[in-house]
């Protein structure tokens, strides 16, 4: 069996931990030792409850003071995105105050922070460290992506360079993706690489939403190359630039890395399964026709080394809005959850958009787990496959981590088992 086989035994369902710094119902923002101690206690029941992996999304950047550049990508936000700026810290020590848990990151830019050789270096010297005890077997999930927020890796001097870059931004953002993913897997297969050795970027049509789109960009290189006629496709120099390199430390656990993309081009998870096994992180919006679609195509993509495509590699993030409060009839207790959704969702969009759209709101919702604990059991089952891994998010817009913690322990000792029980009724 090939070192990166897929040899960790994987639970059924996950936990994702935002730590997003965002006002209370009240207004109230918590401060950052609260909102780390809120983690580590959701941490240490999610690990005695028994989820699977505990997947900590990762930031960078302040979101609030990059609402006063010239081009806000979050506007409204109020608070920061996420506390979680050096996932590989935070993975250790989570590790260390955990038994069985395993520990994910959701999602690290290889874009920021210094960019794919950066991070390549940093997970290899966290597995090093992670797998010093030869008994270790719990795995580390590197889920890496462009990163959602562009300000984050605007400093790291992720930007148009010319006016043909410009003009094909936002597509040429993700062909410099695959670059980096390139750089990022082949330092940590153990690759000798320099930047001759990359994938080139050359784009065509194909690369655009319209016609229009890709006419401005061809009108932008005739321009900018003083050409005579359009051309068919445009070669993009590259983004990173370097002789010989290889990263150290070399003799980390590979047996112990999971690799997960945190996109939906299908290009793009087609290219990354050409170098090691990667896996695909799905956002809670994804919609079931691109879930599908998304299996049927990984299961002939994926990479041999990975063993069989299961459906438990991609994990269904979920907002879940469980009450299960003592006192309360089961009526009552659905009531209240709806309620909670509706504000939590609203308190999203509104934070994303500065406005709340009903619409989105209802939609948003229509793809959260809501209810009582009967009723998230059966949403459960008939919104999904018996054989998905469920990432269940719980602290959304949620700073009462007492709370937080009766919903994960209602969901792993409620609802789970009604599930279970339907499942095997049939």
């Amino acid at each position: 069996m090939a070192p990166w086989a897929d040899r960790c035994v994987a639970m059924e369902h996950d936990i994702f931990f935002s730590i997003s710094q965002t006002p209370d119902e009240h207004g109230h923002i918590p401060n950052e030792a609260t909102m780390l101690r809120n983690y580590f206690q959701q941490l240490a029941c999610a690990d005695e409850l028994g989820f699977g992996v505990g997947w900590i999304a990762q930031a960078h950047l302040s979101t609030e003071t990059q609402k006063s550049n010239t081009k806000p990508v979050v506007p409204h936000w109020k608070g920061e995105v996420g506390l979680c700026t050096d996932f590989p810290q935070l993975a250790l020590e989570s590790f260390r105050r955990t038994t069985n848990i395993e520990i994910g990151s959701a999602v690290v830019s290889i874009l920021a922070s210094g960019g794919p050789i950066a991070q390549a270096e940093r997970m290899a010297n966290l597995l090093s460290l992670h797998g010093l005890d030869e008994n270790e077997h719990r795995c580390l999930h590197v889920g890496f992506s462009a990163g959602r927020f562009e300000f984050m890796a605007r400093p790291y001097g992720v930007v148009p360079r010319n006016a043909i870059e410009e003009a094909a931004w936002p597509a040429l953002r993700g062909q410099i993706f695959m670059e980096a993913a390139e750089i990022f897997l082949r330092l940590l297969r153990g690759d000798v690489i320099n930047s001759d050795m990359i994938r080139s970027t050359v784009l065509t049509r194909d690369n655009f939403r319209s016609d229009e789109d890709w006419v401005a960009v061809q009108n932008a290189a005739v321009e900018f190359e003083a050409l005579d006629q359009r051309p068919e496709a445009i070669e993009i120099p590259s983004r990173y630039v370097f002789e010989d390199l290889k990263i150290v430390p070399t003799e980390f656990r590979k047996d112990l890395l999971r690799l997960v993309a945190g996109t939906h081009d299908p290009r793009a998870q087609t290219f990354v399964n050409t170098i090691l096994p990667v896996k695909v992180f799905n956002l809670s919006i994804t919609s079931p026709e691109v879930i599908d679609a998304t299996h049927e195509r990984m299961r002939e993509v994926y990479h041999a080394d990975g063993g069989a495509w299961t459906r438990g590699d991609m994990p269904r993030t979920s907002f879940v809005f469980l009450n299960a409060e003592e006192g309360l009839t089961p009526e009552e207790q659905s009531k209240a959850a709806h309620a909670e959704a509706d504000q939590a969702l609203g308190a999203y969009w509104n934070a994303l958009e500065g406005t709340i759209d009903p619409d989105k709101v209802s939609r948003a919702a229509n793809n959260a787990l809501i209810g009582n604990a009967e009723e998230v059991a059966r949403q459960m089952v008939e919104r999904f496959h018996p054989e998905d891994r469920i990432m269940a998010w719980f602290d959304f817009f949620n700073h009462d981590s007492d709370r937080v913690c009766r919903n994960m322990t209602a969901y792993m000792q409620q609802v789970v088992p009604l599930v279970e029980s339907m499942l095997e009724d049939g």
